[in-house]
């Protein structure tokens, strides 16, 4: 990922990413979501959700519930 970008959460679920992704965005903290689903087995691999640096704490905070 590119600097200045840092992994927020980590899941296998994708509509869990995509929570994470929209709850981010509404308070104004870019996100994205980065597939490392195999393409070939859909079983394997995980969806990781990366956010803007500057807003760490707020976005952990956001998202804590998400994570457990």
């Amino acid at each position: 990922m590119e600097k200045g970008w840092k992994e927020v959460l980590l899941t296998p679920d994708e509509v869990r990413a995509t929570m994470a992704r929209d709850i981010l965005s509404n308070a104004e903290i870019d996100a994205v979501i980065l597939n490392q689903r195999d393409s070939a087995y859909h079983a394997f691999g995980e969806f990781v959700v990366y956010f803007q640096e500057a807003s760490f704490y707020k976005a952990l905070e956001l998202i804590k519930e998400l994570k457990n």
